[in-house]
């Protein structure tokens, strides 16, 4: 939902660029984010999270304006989001009669109860580019390549369960009648929201003139941008790997 309405607004806000466009493309594809940082790391490592279940649709428009022959510039902007609800793997909760505080500990024996929270990623880059079709426009099919830069707004949300291994402690155990060793527990409600980062991007793809005045576009892309985290949790990580690669379909009207 979020994803729409950022794209609605940017609609609204980009329409006067519709009188000075040479061609108007809407875009729908599947965002496949890299995920290499520290805190993407965190969520995989002990979460059933994967990188393949962050994988999800995008949509996007653009407007291109002719330079020359081979040349135009494109101004576009792209939206991708993903929430997903996980399970800690092989962690349960404990309680320790001693000091009545929630401790996490391996799961062996099926006791317990789960840990879960909600990571909710948010991206949506607004970006300029340089647009190459080397062999002209004149053709059936057209082949282009590009890149750019782009102002990335993204956001990032956990809540729910979160554990700090970091913060390591024994506590009793009533059931097993010992001490044993757990990591700190804590209600997580981390929020990075409305964040801007500055990134890049490179593309190539092959247009197909379908009609007069459209064609069909395939294209590939890769973005590469990194946000800065300041918020809860998220504070004791690196910066967020905001990059991935998109594969789009699209349609171009030619005005």
């Amino acid at each position: 939902m979020k994803k729409k309405l950022a794209l609605f607004v940017a609609a609204i806000l980009l329409i006067p660029a519709f009188s000075f466009s040479n061609i108007f493309t809407f875009k729908a594809g599947i965002f496949f984010p890299k995920a290499k940082s520290d805190l993407w790391q965190y969520e995989f490592d002990n979460m059933d999270f994967t990188r393949a279940k962050y994988q999800n649709s995008n949509f996007g428009f653009a407007f291109e304006y002719f330079f020359s022959r081979e040349i135009s510039f494109v101004l576009g902007i792209d939206g991708y989001s993903r929430k997903k609800l996980g399970t800690y793997n092989n962690y349960v909760i404990s309680i320790g009669t001693l000091d009545n505080i929630a401790y996490y500990y391996a799961l062996e024996s099926g006791e317990g109860e789960s840990l879960v929270h909600v990571f909710n990623v948010s991206i949506t880059p607004i970006q300029l580019s340089v647009k190459l079709t080397p062999f002209g426009r004149g053709r059936k099919l057209i082949p282009y390549v590009g890149g750019g830069v782009g102002v990335y707004l993204w956001s990032l949300t956990r809540s729910g369960d979160f554990v700090d291994f970091s913060i390591e402690d024994e506590y009793f155990d009533v059931e097993l009648e010992e001490n044993r060793t757990g990591f700190a527990l804590f209600d997580d409600n981390s929020i990075e929201r409305s964040k801007l980062s500055i990134g890049y991007h490179a593309f190539g793809g092959l247009m197909y003139a379908f009609a007069n005045r459209i064609t069909l576009e395939a294209e590939f892309k890769y973005n590469y941008a990194e946000g800065k985290l300041s918020d809860g949790s998220f504070q004791s990580y690196a910066l967020f790997d905001l990059s991935g690669y998109q594969i789009s379909l699209g349609i171009n009207y030619w005005f």
